[in-house]
Formats: C-alpha cells, sequence, structure tokens
C-alpha cells in the first residue's frame, strides 16, 4: 500500500529554547505540526494543527524550508514536510492531545537528541545559525541536505 503525505512542521523558538514533541512511549521526538488534509490550505492547516495540538493562536508564520522523508513504519511513508518558522500569541507548551508531549529544549540539548528526520534536525540547527531556507531528503537512512541556489539576473 502507497502512503504519500504533505505535512506542515512548525519551529517555535523562545530565546534560546526550540519546541519539540514526543510521542508517549516513543523513542524519539519530532517537530510540532501534522498532515495538511484534502482541500486544506496550508494557511488553514498550520492554524488547525496549532490550535488542536497547543491550544495556541498563531500570528505570524514565514516559509523556512521543505524536508522530504521516506522511511519504514509498517508501511513505507513518503512525505513532504513543509517547514515554517511560527510565532504565537501565547507559547504554551502543554499538549491538548493525550498521545503527544512537549518539552522546550535549550538549542544545545536540542542538538544532541534523536529528533526525527534527521535532516530536518540537521537543517534547523543550519537554519538557526544563517537564516538560509532549506531543502533535504531523509531517505530511509541516508540523509541529504541541499543548498538553494540564487538566481542570476541578466544584465540589461
Amino acid at each position: 500500500m502507497k502512503n504519500f503525505e504533505v505535512c506542515i512542521r512548525g519551529i517555535i523558538k523562545k530565546g534560546n529554547k526550540i519546541l519539540i514533541c514526543h510521542s508517549k512511549g516513543g523513542n524519539h521526538y519530532f517537530f510540532p505540526g501534522g498532515h495538511i488534509e484534502f482541500k486544506e490550505s496550508i494557511r488553514e492547516a498550520i492554524l488547525r494543527e496549532f490550535k488542536e495540538e497547543l491550544g495556541v493562536s498563531v500570528k505570524k508564520f514565514t516559509f523556512i524550508g521543505i524536508v522530504e522523508n521516506i522511511y519504514e513504519e509498517e508501511l513505507t511513508h513518503h512525505e513532504f514536510n513543509l517547514v515554517f518558522e511560527i510565532k504565537v500569541k501565547n507559547s504554551n507548551s502543554k499538549s491538548r492531545e493525550d498521545h503527544i508531549d512537549f518539552f522546550w529544549f535549550d538549542i544545545g540539548k536540542f542538538s544532541k537528541e534523536k529528533v526525527l528526520p534527521i535532516a530536518l534536525q540537521k537543517s534547523i540547527l543550519k537554519w538557526l545559525k544563517d537564516k538560509k531556507i532549506f531543502w533535504a531528503s531523509q531517505i530511509y537512512n541516508k540523509t541529504i541536505l541541499g543548498k538553494i541556489q540564487k538566481r542570476k539576473t541578466a544584465k540589461r
């Protein structure tokens, strides 16, 4: 069975901390967000996911990158994560869903934790330093970090 997904992921910072999500009983962390529903816009998905998971109102979101992820978990999954820097009206970290918890990690600690997909974790660590839009792929255990090339404009 084919399982193809498009997701939004949000990076919420508070000082030198970043908000990370964890499935109860799981062995890794991931970024808040979730699936874009059929006929749902990216904006609608961002507003819905952060209201559902954290009960927060998003006041601003900025696209910062995209990460492709192919992995095995009972079925083969192929997902695209559209990644946004998220600004919220209140920085709540209490989950509104029973199956997940949220944690504020110091950025230094965040770099040492198991955050999946790894390509997204590495891209975020780089983005925190250079603020450049990124793309990356995580194909099973292989990580590919890409570079966004600036287009050269012709002189007139």
